[in-house]
């Protein structure tokens, strides 16, 4: 194999060029006038990006941008969205408002992976959560008046009365989208048990799905932020009105829910394929 060289001149230009380029790339800052004052996103040298009220920091992080500003009563509240980025790890709500008497401030909702989309009313912000299958998760409230609280608990259920017939897997951009159906909802959480919400959660990442020549459908994915590490399998028998499911972890085999020497060959060959690719 031919080995090429770069001359010195030449590799000298090529890092000054891919320096000033890095240089260009630093984020213009904004600002977003609030409060009679100004807000303001600048990148540092570390590329996160600040948020800022006239000078004063409020929030930092890799992701930062505005959303929006409401009214909520007589207040008005100015709300960004910061991260850490990531794949499918939402950023979080940053609330900045000015209480009366005081100085302009911020609270953050949400936490490494993000937080439900800020929903308002005339006078506070509702924060609903997005569940998956198995989860139950606080519904969170704020107001300028008493800031952030507990609304009530809102658990996930399947749509009522719809059964195997109802599946339409073409249509799914993941493969949980047929835990929403009511038959398949309950033959997951007596086949799962406990486990159901940590193996749903390993198909978080992912795509559409794939089918059989005998119309199984089904799909893989993995844990947002961590993918390889509890990387599940799942597949739907309409016909046959069988789920299964896999989930990889330390043991060369997988954990496979029914037992993994029931599964029809074509289902384990698929699930072997997606987990435990060719190196």
């Amino acid at each position: 194999m031919t080995r090429l060289s770069v001359p010195a001149f030449l590799l000298a230009a090529l890092v000054a060029l891919a320096s000033g380029a890095a240089a260009q790339d630093k984020a213009a800052p904004e600002s977003f006038p609030f409060a009679g004052g100004t807000l303001t996103i600048t990148e540092n040298d570390d590329y996160e990006k600040v948020l800022a009220f006239d000078g004063n920091e409020l929030a930092r992080n890799y992701v930062v941008f505005y959303d929006r500003t409401v009214q909520l009563g007589e207040t008005s509240v100015a709300l960004f969205a910061a991260g850490d980025g990531g794949n499918a790890c939402g950023p979080a709500t940053v609330i900045v408002w000015k209480p009366k008497g005081g100085d302009v401030t911020s609270e953050i909702v949400g936490e490494d992976c993000g937080a439900p989309p800020a929903a308002a009313t005339g006078d506070s912000l509702y924060f609903v959560p997005y569940l998956i299958p198995g989860d139950s998760s606080p519904v969170q409230v704020w107001s300028p008046e008493r800031g952030l609280r507990i609304a009530g608990i809102l658990s996930f259920v399947p749509q009522p009365g719809t059964g195997w017939a109802d599946l339409d897997p073409d249509s799914y951009d993941n493969i949980i989208e047929a835990l929403s159906n009511e038959a398949v909802y309950k033959a997951a959480a007596k086949l799962l048990g406990a486990r159901l919400s940590e193996v749903v959660t390993g198909l978080l990442v992912g795509g559409g799905t794939e089918k059989t020549v005998t119309g199984v459908f089904y799909a893989s994915g993995c844990v947002p932020h961590a993918c390889g590490s509890a990387d599940a399998f799942m597949a739907v028998d309409p016909n046959g009105r069988k789920l299964y499911f896999a989930q990889a972890g330390e043991r060369p085999e997988p954990d496979a829910w029914p037992a993994l020497k029931t599964w029809p060959p074509a289902i384990r060959s698929a699930m072997k394929a997606a987990l435990y690719p060719p190196q």
